[in-house]
């Protein structure tokens, strides 16, 4: 029976877990070269708020992309995330404008953007380091804009 009501939960723990849209690729590009990871997207309130709680590890070239859907101040934290995490946060045109490095697991700690962000992308702790992934570097990804071409631009 108590095998039963256990199976029961967990099947339901589960279920009420967000679904995340099949994995991806992105690009950051850094002063020496360019790094290719997979990531899920997180682009729904229940998906960002669940991100990549109750894990105990990820491939070292996997992440997972926060869409915020608008250009906002953004606060980060751990809560139930096992996992040591960069939080690499990105201006609309892809552009990092900082860096959380290797945040403490199990925190609630706000971790915030510098100015307002698009997005956020969490990798294991201490691949930026590992990469030479800094403030200045681009992602790669259709969810951002690209930034105008010489010669080009912006509209006012």
């Amino acid at each position: 029976m108590l095998r039963s009501v256990f199976f029961v939960i967990a099947v339901l723990a589960f279920a009420a877990r967000p679904a995340f849209a099949t994995p991806e690729t992105l690009d950051i590009v850094t002063e020496t070269g360019r790094v290719e990871f997979t990531i899920e997207i997180a682009d729904t309130a229940a998906a960002r708020q669940t991100g990549l709680m109750h894990r105990h590890s990820m491939p070292a070239t996997h992440g997972m992309l926060f869409d915020f859907e608008a250009t906002q101040p953004v606060s980060m934290w751990m809560k139930n995330t096992f996992i040591p995490l960069d939080m690499l946060f990105v201006a609309a045109d892809g552009t990092i404008i900082n860096i959380i490095k290797r945040a403490v697991p199990l925190t609630l700690t706000p971790r915030q953007s510098a100015a307002p962000v698009r997005a956020v992308l969490e990798l294991n702790g201490g691949t930026a380091d590992r990469l030479g992934i800094r403030p200045g570097d681009r992602l790669l990804h259709p969810l951002f804009t690209a930034p105008p071409q010489v010669g080009q631009h912006r509209p006012q």
